[in-house]
């Protein structure tokens, strides 16, 4: 399956641009329902599976408060955390801690997971997908620029690596589309499955 059969009707639990943008790719028609929800998380749960449940907290927040929208609706919801040796990075705060997160990322490894949740007809399927990027050694004036231009505020980890962020980048193992925070792959996988 590489789109979402037309007759169904879709609601994105999501709030993103860059959701939005990759649910257009694979579906002709959605509509876009959003509740807040809680975003803490234990202290022992790791990032990843983390990430999992939050989409599933997105998607059971929007079918709880629209009910009649969601009936026969597949909904879909995910999350992204940016997870550098087991410490979650989520949306900085201020541009103090987009910094601070830019300069504990730069010259390493991170891991970035995204969460995928789908319901449909009272069933739920989710997973999570990772990749694996890796920062130049940028310098203090290159990250204190990045985090001045703003991009870096509604993004897990304070980076886009679609956008400027990208500069910030040496490479990447995986899918760059989880690392947006849409796993397209992934999320047509479990919609296949829901859908059967």
């Amino acid at each position: 399956m590489d789109r979402i059969p037309g007759g169904i009707k879709v609601v994105l639990a999501s709030k993103s641009p860059r959701r939005r943008e990759y649910t257009a790719k694979i579906c002709d028609n959605f509509s876009v329902i959003t509740e807040d929800t809680d975003e803490t998380l234990p202290a022992d749960i790791h990032p990843r599976d983390g990430v999992r449940v939050l989409a599933e907290r997105k998607g059971e927040a929007v079918i709880a408060a629209h009910p009649s929208d969601c009936a026969d609706a597949l909904v879909i919801a995910a999350d992204t955390l940016v997870e550098l040796n087991g410490e979650p990075f989520g949306k900085p705060a201020d541009i103090q801690d987009a910094v601070r997160m830019l300069c504990a990322l730069r010259g390493r490894t991170h891991n970035v997971h995204t969460g995928i949740a789908v319901f449909y007809h009272g069933r739920m399927l989710s997973a999570t997908d990772s990749s694996a990027v890796i920062f130049r050694l940028c310098s203090d004036e290159e990250i204190s620029e990045y985090a001045e231009s703003g991009e870096c505020m509604d993004k897990a980890g304070a980076y886009g690596i679609q956008g400027l962020g990208g500069r910030l980048v040496a490479g990447l193992d995986g899918e760059f589309d989880t690392v947006v925070g849409f796993p397209t792959k992934k999320a047509l996988e479990l919609i296949e499955e829901i859908l059967k």
